[in-house]
């Protein structure tokens, strides 16, 4: 029977439970953050279309301000279409959840030395909430409500 356990376990190491493929590596991440400034429209050398956008992640408690500590995220995606045209109209200071690819990539500088980034690809994004009206935004719709309504 112990040969039987053997074989089996040895034959299960390559696969998964849930599949019969074999175990790839797989590097991900997960976002919840605020646009840091309007996606922006880019193509490459070779003419392909890409959309990047920076994210503002807070985490950790706050401090006697009441800020929160922030990490900056840059992201390039590839949609087309509908959702292209949807992100690149979502404002600054939208709340997005992000599904990514990452990798680490490394350059060389300019001094001479090399620098490593991480390279965020987006696979999935949905827009959580539009942003917030700051206090003199709603000052001057109110203003402008009450001069047009006259």
């Amino acid at each position: 029977m112990s040969t039987f356990r053997t074989a089996l376990s040895r034959s299960a190491v390559g696969t998964r439970a849930f599949t019969t493929t074999a175990v790839r590596p797989l590097a991900s991440m997960q976002l919840i953050g605020r646009l840091a400034d309007t996606p922006e429209l880019s193509a490459s050398s070779s003419g392909r279309e890409f959309i990047r956008y920076a994210v503002a992640v807070n985490y950790g408690p706050r401090d006697e301000m009441g800020n929160r500590a922030t990490s900056w995220f840059n992201v390039t995606s590839f949609a087309d279409g509908p959702q292209r045209d949807f992100l690149l109209a979502l404002p600054k200071g939208t709340r997005l959840f992000i599904e990514a690819d990452a990798r680490m990539e490394t350059r060389d500088t300019q001094e001479g030395g090399k620098r490593s980034y991480l390279n965020l690809v987006q696979r999935r994004f949905e827009a959580l909430s539009r942003p917030q009206p700051s206090q003199e935004q709603s000052d001057d719709a109110i203003a402008n409500a009450s001069a047009g309504g006259s």
